[in-house]
């Protein structure tokens, strides 16, 4: 592989509108190749994968630029430190005789870096994650480093995940069964996928495994009254309907008309006719209130940092901070205290995050739990056993990277005492 000069051109522009940290990294990325029509399917790789590389591994690339890291010098530290470019595959990208001596010298240099810039993790969140053990902190810095892998999720209302592994493979891909989720697929590196006849057909979505073990702990039922309450673009409302056999009737609700419109599109590949997308103003809407004590099943996949999915979305270490994570816990305990309402006697409320910090998870689990003694935990060992998951994290969900190879994530289930 070399570079060429016009890559390095649209490189750098790249990681210096990502580097504002305005907006999320994957929509200026969206947004750079809308614009520039012509990159070709190498070049959007090599940018996308050489920009994301060099904001997991920022404070590194910025100590190796130092003192003055422009752009141009972080695009070329990490083609040639993360990416293992050497000086003949650049000699095309027209370097000055500066840079090329620059480069040179980069292969050899080792800056000295705090815990933060050796984890990649801001101080803050370090401070946060609950635990002094460096050992357990680097080694879920260096998950939150990797490549997420490519997951499916299979419809099982159109087909068996044997069948889909089975055309996939005949397909020329590579494909596993995933190690947890009996719906899911691995797929080896990261092909398009969305043009092929099985997705477009519905037969199965994209979507992380931690993600897709979420959605099968809530236990819907053919018949019952479910509900997503913070529904997003549906991915694991899609996954309820499958578990309901489109039967009963599922809610998905959410206060963004612009992610229900996102879910359009998938519940007609999707095949269900059992979904009523809502949109509501507030957790405390009048719709949300008329279907309280009613609801068999909840679902609270409660809007968080996010830092547990930094392998895909690195900008958010950078775009998250310790107010904004002190106004989510208000906001999930707030909509958890909600969603709570809807739940009949006998009924499970799931209450899961996408983050890693426990002030998201444990302490509004905890809290809630404090000031609602009619309901209980139910351990969630107990509830993937009965999924058959060979999978024991005790009695909450906590997936992670370094462990599971999934985001990071984090469930609880409660149901409601008579």
């Amino acid at each position: 592989m070399s570079l060429k000069a016009p890559q390095l051109k649209h490189l750098v522009e790249v990681i210096t509108r990502m580097t504002a940290f305005d907006r999320p990294a994957d929509a200026v990325l969206s947004a750079y190749f809308r614009e520039n029509t012509k990159l070709g399917a190498q070049d959007r790789h090599l940018i996308a994968e050489t920009a994301f590389a060099c904001l997991r591994r920022h404070a590194m690339m910025s100590a190796l630029c130092a003192p003055h890291p422009t752009s141009r010098k972080l695009a070329l530290a990490t083609l040639v430190r993360v990416r293992g470019m050497n000086l003949r595959e650049l000699e095309d990208a027209d370097l000055s005789k500066a840079e090329l001596a620059w480069i040179a010298e980069l292969k050899g240099k080792a800056p000295e870096l705090d815990l933060a810039g050796q984890t990649e993790l801001p101080a803050w969140v370090i401070e946060r994650l609950g635990t002094d053990n460096e050992d357990d902190i680097r080694a879920l810095a260096k998950g939150l480093m990797e490549s997420a892998p490519l997951d499916l999720r299979v419809n099982t209302l159109k087909m068996k995940r044997d069948a889909v592994l089975e055309s996939l493979r005949a397909g020329g891909f590579e494909a596993e069964p995933t190690p947890f989720s009996p719906i899911g697929i691995r797929m080896k590196g990261k092909p398009a996928l969305n043009r092929h006849p099985l997705f477009l057909e519905g037969a199965f979505e994209i979507q992380d495994e931690g993600s897709q073990l979420l959605g099968l702990i809530i236990g819907a039922r053919r018949g019952e009254m479910v509900v997503d309450f913070c529904a997003g673009a549906g991915g694991k409302t899609l996954l309820l309907g499958a578990q309901m056999a489109s039967t009963g009737r599922l809610y998905a609700f959410d206060v963004s008309e612009k992610r229900l419109a996102n879910l359009k599109p998938r519940l007609a590949r999707s095949g269900l006719s059992n979904v009523h997308p809502q949109l509501i103003a507030h957790e405390n809407d009048a719709r949300i209130k008329r279907l309280a004590g009613k609801v068999d099943r909840v679902l609270v996949d409660a809007p968080c940092s996010g830092l547990g999915t930094l392998r895909r979305n690195p900008d958010l270490k950078f775009r998250q901070s310790p107010a904004s994570v002190d106004r989510l816990s208000a906001m999930q305990a707030s909509i958890l205290e909600s969603a709570a309402r809807l739940v009949k006697v006998g009924g499970r409320l799931v209450y899961a995050t996408c983050s890693v910090l426990p002030q998201e998870n444990r302490a509004v689990v905890n809290a809630f739990l404090d000031a609602h003694p009619e309901f209980e935990l139910v351990p969630m060992n107990t509830l993937l056993a009965e999924h058959k998951i060979a999978l024991d994290t005790g009695n909450f969900l906590e997936m992670a990277p370094h462990k599971h190879n999934t985001d990071g994530f984090f469930a609880a289930a409660l149901t409601r005492k008579a």
